[in-house]
């Protein structure tokens, strides 16, 4: 969470009268400007709260349906590429156990349409990694700015006076008292606010989400992340 920090200060304007044109004795005494007014900071009771707020958007009923969403979207990409790399795999395996009667001029051959093969996977999975990174970012973005309102309606109802995300692991957040963990309680806040159901659980022979940072698009060589 981002700490802005104000410094308000004022410089006071003086009264000055020239000499010769007013005497002293008939001079209004100067008077102190607001801004001269000393004002002594209040100390109010911290009541803190902590949030894995990335991991908040992913848990909520909405944030589950729409990665199995996105991942819906790329599982005829997924299966495409997989095949693709199963057949590289069996023509490497081939052209290990061949003969040693293949000619030099086969075995070159082989090792080009490998290569070229094995190059179009390498596109295609960066590719669609990269699609799909993108369109989940997009989506994340999206349940995050409504979770976003809970939250803050959640914290002031509540009567937190500082919270703090702790989702990124270099958070200076080193240890706090569990019941100041607020993520749980705004995940059951939001799902009862939205009416979003828990989504049916994906197939077991199903792959997990890479789940993005907001500020980060992970890439890969290989099949992508789903």
């Amino acid at each position: 969470m981002n700490r802005t920090f104000v410094l308000v200060s004022a410089l006071g304007a003086g009264l000055m009268t020239a000499a010769g044109q007013t005497p002293a004795s008939t001079a209004p005494a100067p008077q102190p400007a607001a801004a001269d007014v000393a004002v002594t900071p209040q100390a109010i009771p911290a009541k803190i709260a902590l949030i894995a707020f990335e991991q908040a958007v992913f848990a909520t009923n909405e944030g589950q349906r729409t990665v199995q969403e996105v991942q819906d979207k790329y599982k005829p990409k997924k299966a495409q590429i997989d095949t693709l790399s199963q057949e590289v795999d069996s023509l490497k395996k081939q052209l290990q156990s061949a003969p040693a009667t293949v000619t030099d001029e086969e075995r070159a051959t082989r090792l080009k349409n490998i290569d070229t093969k094995e190059k179009q996977l390498n596109r295609d999975a960066e590719d669609a990694q990269t699609a799909y990174n993108a369109d989940l970012q997009e989506a994340y973005g999206k349940v995050a700015a409504k979770v976003s309102v809970t939250l803050k309606d959640y914290v002031a109802k509540n009567g937190f006076t500082l919270l703090l995300d702790v989702s990124n692991q270099q958070s200076n957040v080193m240890w706090a008292v569990p019941s100041t963990d607020v993520t749980q309680a705004v995940v059951t806040a939001y799902n009862t606010s939205s009416g979003v159901a828990a989504p049916v659980p994906s197939a077991p022979s199903a792959p997990s989400a890479a789940r993005p940072r907001p500020t980060t698009t992970p890439h890969t060589t290989t099949t992508p992340k789903q």
